[in-house]
């Protein structure tokens, strides 16, 4: 097991989750391209918003999809990150 692996199981038991069902690959992504195409602080926001929509009934794959390929096509000018965390 790994790091990630013994914190969303200890998360999990504390709040009552399985943590079967804890996308961890999905998540990374959508955090990865929500800081790297948004903004770095966007991120941990989203993937609370991810969480929200799929405790609403959203399935976690698709939402993920939706949310990753908004971020693809955020325009630079409302806000994204260069590279090295400079505002454009």
């Amino acid at each position: 097991m790994t790091v990630m692996d013994d914190w969303v199981t200890a998360a999990c038991a504390e709040l009552d989750l399985d943590p079967a069902q804890v996308p961890v690959p999905a998540v990374l992504d959508l955090a990865k391209d929500v800081a790297h195409q948004v903004l770095r602080p966007g991120a941990p926001v989203t993937a609370y918003l991810l969480g929200l929509a799929v405790g609403c009934g959203a399935d976690p794959a698709g939402a993920a999809a939706r949310l990753s390929a908004l971020a693809a096509s955020w325009p630079v000018e409302l806000g994204a990150e260069r590279p090295g965390g400079t505002p454009a």
